[in-house]
């Protein structure tokens, strides 16, 4: 019937609620049920993709997909596509939900929401804005080779921002906390010290200086540093980037990119927000050493991909119903020996960078922009004058073979990346980096 030479299909179904507040008023509700399936064929060297929502016809899907692979390959005929075969996904592990967020009522979610925006409602903070979201979802994969899985996963996390103004000056101080559990996220976390948080940087930022720019040593915090991890080498190690010659990492499996002190991981095994037990395209999520002591080991996988290349699947994803594409999960950068103490003394004068505040990076160029959040001047091995509007830039592999210390102190943060249109939960993690040399600026 399908005159194919591969086929899949993945079925989703689920509920996400999310409530935005601002400045203590609700400006949005939404509670959305989804049940929809993706559907991926391929012939020759042609893809053919279609997806449904609602109630749906599978076999009717799964044709069109067919009938769309099979027409392009007859127009425009590519090299044929291998697809690397796989095992059948086992689930296990899965996170376990203490506090299911369906069970508590909406009610009840706007009322915490509320009180958690009040917490950052302080002197001099002229606006706030508190965001829950959560989704609950039952995925199911199957491919014509025989493969299939499923699982349920939840996933809830909240976010505060605050901006502070005086004088037409206007700063922010921003938390969030995402993860692959239930309601208790609001436990685990001391969400209302957090909002504290929040407020109190805003106002600090006020009152901090500009900071020039210039090439210096640099301490970076493990947030600042997870973000590099990710944007800069987590990027650049998708096998599908490396394909298309936009990766400074091609051709450099097995040759030292880094300093030796550099362990880069990505593993969505870890119950962290980019968790999962099987990718998109059912292959078993395992963890990925990236780079190890210094030297590139591996790239991020797709079944197309891998078979390309040589390399293990287990990195293809989709948000929603859309086509899968290689993707990160939980991406860091594994803890080292020294501690923070350490580094100040190492470092002497330099900057301290906290925080992200987002940037951009170009990883067939290998070169990246980051705002932090703000800084600190390091003057004989003492943080001193706090810094706002810093960036930190220059070239990824430079900045991998200037790394002169790695901390023992690895933290790990959780948000969405972005990637070909689509959005995925993602955490990336680091301990504190002591760099020799970065390029800090005025952001």
């Amino acid at each position: 019937m399908h005159s194919v030479d591969f086929f899949d299909t993945r079925i989703i179904e689920g509920t996400t609620t999310s409530i935005v507040l601002d400045n203590d008023k609700i400006e949005q509700i939404s509670v959305n049920f989804t049940k929809g399936a993706a559907v991926r064929a391929l012939k020759g060297g042609s893809w053919g993709f279609t997806s449904a929502d609602g109630d749906f016809d599978i076999e009717k899907a799964i044709r069109s997909a067919s009938e769309l692979a099979a027409s392009m390959d007859e127009k425009s005929s590519k090299e044929k596509v291998h697809i690397k075969e796989i095992a059948n996904p086992v689930v296990t592990n899965l996170p376990k939900v203490k506090k299911n967020p369906l069970d508590v009522s909406l009610e009840e979610k706007v009322q915490n929401l509320t009180e958690f925006g009040k917490h950052a409602k302080m002197d001099g903070i002229s606006s706030t804005s508190a965001v829950y979201s959560e989704s609950t979802y039952k995925i199911m994969y199957s491919d014509s080779t025989g493969i299939e899985g499923e699982y349920d996963i939840t996933r809830t996390g909240f976010a505060i921002s605050a901006v502070a103004s005086r004088e037409g000056v206007y700063q922010a101080g921003r938390e969030s906390r995402f993860g692959v559990a239930g309601y208790e996220l609001f436990d685990k976390h001391d969400s209302f010290g957090l909002a504290e948080s929040a407020a109190k940087t805003a106002l600090e930022l006020l009152d901090a200086k500009p900071a020039s720019g210039g090439t210096l040593p640099v301490i970076l915090d493990p947030e600042l540093a997870g973000v590099f991890a990710h944007e800069a080498v987590g990027h650049a190690s998708e096998a599908d980037l490396v394909l298309e010659g936009s990766s400074i990492l091609e051709n450099k499996i097995g040759q030292e990119i880094a300093s030796p002190l550099i362990n880069v991981i990505d593993d969505p095994t870890l119950h962290e927000y980019g968790y999962f037990p099987f990718d998109d395209e059912g292959s078993q999520a395992k963890k990925t050493v990236v780079i190890k002591d210094g030297v590139l080991n591996s790239y991020l996988h797709s079944r197309e991909t891998a078979a390309k290349l040589g390399g293990k699947p287990g990195h293809s994803r989709a948000q929603g119903h859309s086509r899968p594409i290689v993707r990160m999960s939980n991406t860091y950068i594994d803890s080292g020996k020294s501690n923070f103490e350490e580094m100040l003394e190492e470092i002497g004068n330099g900057v301290y960078l906290i925080g992200s505040r987002g940037g951009q990076v170009n990883t067939g160029e290998g070169v990246f922009q980051f705002n932090a959040e703000k800084g600190y001047l390091i003057e004989n091995g003492e943080l001193t004058t706090l810094l706002r509007d810093v960036s930190l830039s220059g070239k990824t592999l430079e900045i991998l073979n200037n790394v002169k210390m790695v901390g023992n102190d690895l933290e790990m943060n959780s948000g969405r990346c972005g990637k070909g249109g689509q959005l995925v939960p993602v955490t990336d993690g680091s301990p504190h980096l002591m760099i020799s040399k970065a390029m800090v600026g005025g952001a």
